[in-house]
């Protein structure tokens, strides 16, 4: 078996995909493209012939990791995003944090922007009060504060190495042995929260996601899908709530989403605006398993 191997899923991943490809061209890649129409494809053939490219339909992401991880047989699976490249020998220390650490489950680097500055990745599992100070913007009054930005770790040292409870998922190492206890993605979960989906397994199974920054990955946030997926988002707000929370916890996030995003609604002008308030009107529209089956 060997050690690790790369799963990269791609959709209409140019101009990013190549470096992406090139941070990690000594390891074993498989390239899961989800429709790309943008000549992700044919640029990945003719660019990097030795990676192995799956073309599939666009089932999200989730859906992405698990075939590519199927089409692998090594010890750790890293999972990279398209938009998203290693610096240095990031691989390699987190294989050596994984080998030291026999209860991580995750392994995960410290993210970057392409500026080199920090892109703050670490996160709290979604609860009603967390809700509440994302989307009532309670968090902008003490960003760096547990009780007000507990959500996205606001008070988190990105500097130590340690367990937390859940990272932004564009770049993770996967132990696959623990895949058998928490078991793969869940691909009810089409794009965001799948992650933390994964990681609340993970830690209910008795393993650990751990942060290490050591390890350096630089991520342009949001390239993959470029702000357009707005409510994909609550909808996996609202899959997690039901899932690991409960139907009456769900629906109580539904209606606070719901009176943040019209507050929202009435504050911003423009596309912004017109963003959140067509959010609020999709939340509006049923209860929540009606907007998970729509």
């Amino acid at each position: 078996m060997a050690e690790v191997s790369v799963v990269v899923v791609t959709y209409d991943a140019l101009p990013w995909v190549e470096s992406c490809l090139e941070s990690v061209h000594d390891v074993p890649t498989v390239v899961v493209d989800n429709g790309s129409r943008d000549g992700t494809v044919a640029f990945v053939r003719e660019r990097f012939p030795e990676v192995h490219v799956i073309e599939s339909e666009n089932l999200g992401l989730a859906a992405g990791w698990n075939t590519g991880i199927r089409e692998t047989d090594s010890r750790y699976v890293l999972l990279l995003n398209a938009d998203a490249w290693l610096v240095g020998d990031a691989l390699r220390l987190m294989v050596e944090c994984a080998n030291s650490s026999p209860s991580a489950g995750f392994v995960c680097p410290r993210l970057s922007n392409p500026d080199g500055t920090l892109q703050r990745s670490v996160r709290g599992f979604p609860t009603l009060w967390r809700l509440a100070t994302e989307y009532l913007g309670l968090r902008k009054l003490a960003p760096r504060s547990r009780v007000l930005n507990a959500f996205y770790a606001g008070a988190f040292d990105h500097d130590v190495v340690r367990v937390v409870e859940s990272v932004m998922g564009a770049c993770m190492l996967v132990r696959r042995a623990a895949l058998a206890e928490f078991g793969f993605a869940d691909e009810s979960f089409f794009l965001f929260s799948e992650e933390t989906d994964w990681h609340f397994r993970a830690r209910e199974a008795g393993w650990n996601v751990v942060f290490l920054p050591d390890a350096e990955c630089i991520h342009v946030r949001g390239a993959s899908h470029a702000g357009r997926l707005y409510r994909e988002n609550l909808r996996g707000h609202l899959r997690f709530f039901q899932k690991h929370r409960g139907p009456r916890h769900a629906e109580w996030a539904r209606r606070l989403l719901l009176g943040a995003l019209r507050l929202r609604g009435v504050i911003f002008r423009g596309e912004r605006g017109g963003t959140y308030r067509d959010a609020a009107s999709w939340l509006a529209s049923g209860d929540v398993p009606e907007l998970l089956d729509a």
